[in-house]
């Protein structure tokens, strides 16, 4: 129960105000991180009274953390919750301080699943030969997106024909061509594409309107066909050859998969672990190796 209901509300009003300018991330991402910001809210109020969210120091953070950590949450929610202030930080126009990362707050690492959520070559192949017969080559784009090129699938729902032309355009140089996707956070990363990504490319721009979006039918929000297409692949996995929990086989299982082919690449190529791991990293957008290695589905380097 929060005591400085009026502090309370004034905090969250200004939260309220940069939760409505922000057009990054998928709809799960914004409600959680807001869920986590109206907390600590509630916390600023009755902890510092505290009237202006552009006056988060490190104190308050540090403070926050211990709160958190005495009330038995989780590693995991934790990181989460600290994710999120950050993000709504950056989303400030004038921020007095500059906030600490995870690596100074004595944050303890999460325990990983040993189970390994990677797509297999030929359960890619099944998924993408579904979406073909069912005259999806939308979905089939999005998986080669996500198995080639390690997108979210937000990210792939993104990508319109102006984007989508640039990239063919690139295709005439003589090293692999890029494209810089927007990823959580607002982080830009470069992300090498196959001779595979771009043929869907040509096909699909033949056959969308210019200014519209590769992928998402016309008329469709995005948060509907993004359901769509996990509801098509929730369907289709049934067919699938029998594995371990195969009900655990998602869309973003394609990102692990791609990590995975990535990292084992790195190695190939005579880099040591660590750096096939920060190079991997970069790729599929995350700076914290912990979380690189629920990808790679292993246990985090000490």
């Amino acid at each position: 129960m929060i005591q400085n209901q009026g502090l309370y509300q004034t905090l969250l009003s200004q939260a309220e105000k940069l939760r409505k300018h922000n057009r990054q991330g998928s709809i799960q991402t914004k409600t959680r991180y807001y869920q986590a910001m109206q907390r600590f809210c509630g916390y600023l109020a009755d902890e510092w009274r505290l009237q202006k969210l552009s006056n988060i120091a490190p104190k308050h953070i540090q403070a926050y953390t211990e709160h958190l950590k005495q009330t038995n949450k989780s590693a995991s929610t934790i990181k989460t919750d600290l994710a999120a202030i950050r993000f709504y930080h950056n989303l400030m126009s004038e921020p007095r301080h500059e906030l600490p990362d995870n690596s100074t707050l004595s944050l303890k690492r999460r325990k990983f699943l040993g189970y390994n959520r990677a797509w297999s070559e030929e359960e890619f192949n099944l998924m993408h030969g579904y979406a073909i017969k069912a005259g999806r080559p939308d979905y089939a784009c999005a998986i080669n997106l996500a198995y080639y090129a390690g997108l979210r699938i937000h990210e792939c729902c993104r990508i319109d024909t102006a984007m989508a032309e640039k990239i063919l355009r690139d295709g005439c140089i003589a090293i692999p061509v890029n494209m810089t996707v927007k990823g959580k956070n607002g982080k830009i990363r470069i992300i090498p594409v196959n001779e595979i990504i771009k043929t869907d490319f040509r096909n699909l721009l033949e056959s969308t309107a210019r200014g519209d979006k590769l992928i998402v039918l016309p008329g469709m929000k995005t948060h509907i066909y993004i359901k769509k297409l996990q509801n098509f692949i929730l369907y289709h996995r049934k067919k699938l050859p029998p594995r371990e929990k195969k009900e655990r086989l998602t869309f973003h299982g394609l990102r692990h998969a791609y990590a995975q082919a990535r990292y084992n690449e790195f190695i190939n190529q005579a880099m040591k672990p660590w750096e096939a791991k920060k190079a991997v990293s970069n790729l599929i957008g995350h700076e914290r190796g912990d979380v690189t290695s629920i990808y790679l589905s292993c246990e985090e380097d000490e």
